[in-house]
């Protein structure tokens, strides 16, 4: 299995690694039967990758086995951001029959973190997800990890992740402070709720405290 160095995007300040530590308790928290988790948002450019892939790294912290799922297939930013230089095989590749499952499977430097990138930008993505191949990989990886966490579009503007929370145990959003609206966000929860997946919490980031203080220092998370 090759491996994916994630050290660009890994956050490793004092104040992001406790912020991540603390959600990673609360995630904990819910209980050992939500293992399959969805991170959605209301619009991109909030965050959400970067805290998802931080928060599977912290999940891992523990000797647990995770699984990070990328699933926005349309415009995923992880692969960018990493700089990788050769043709990545994920998971539009895999259902759409391009590609074996070992094929999009990767390790990381963080020990028990492994990794399946979106893919190939596919021409209709919302139907590569809503077939049985999807529910497959969840149903196979839930018995190989402690925790899956699938990072899906923005719920505010297409409705892939309404169809990812069917194969979930809890779906939480992440909303950026002062980027989105509450009729934003109060319209992205119902839409959850209409996919009968439980809403576990949200994630608010872009927060910068002015408390001050060693604990709050630059505290965007």
């Amino acid at each position: 299995m090759e491996t994916i160095l994630l050290q660009s995007l890994l956050q490793n300040s004092y104040e992001a690694t406790e912020a991540y530590r603390t959600l990673k308790t609360n995630v904990q928290l819910l209980g050992k039967h939500n293992k399959v988790i969805a991170v959605t948002s209301v619009q991109p450019g909030e965050g959400k990758s970067t805290v998802n892939l931080n928060l599977a790294a912290a999940l891992a912290e523990g000797n647990n086995k995770v699984l990070f799922i990328d699933a926005d297939m349309r415009k995923s930013v992880l692969e960018g951001r990493l700089k990788i230089d050769k043709k990545i095989m994920g998971l539009s590749d895999w259902l759409a029959g391009i590609c074996k499952g070992k094929d999009i499977l990767y390790a990381t430097e963080v020990p028990g973190l492994q990794v399946i990138f979106a893919g190939t930008v596919p021409p209709k993505p919302t139907e590569l997800l809503d077939n049985e191949m999807f529910g497959k990989l969840i149903e196979v990886s839930k018995n190989a990890y402690d925790y899956i966490i699938i990072d899906t579009p923005p719920l505010g503007t297409v409705i892939d992740a309404a169809i990812i929370a069917k194969y979930c145990d809890g779906m939480i959003l992440l909303v950026s402070a002062g980027d989105v609206s509450y009729k934003e966000v109060r319209k992205v929860k119902k839409q959850i709720e209409k996919t009968n997946c439980r809403l576990l919490g949200y994630i608010l980031n872009k927060v910068t405290s002015k408390k001050k203080g060693y604990y709050y220092k630059n505290n965007r998370y």
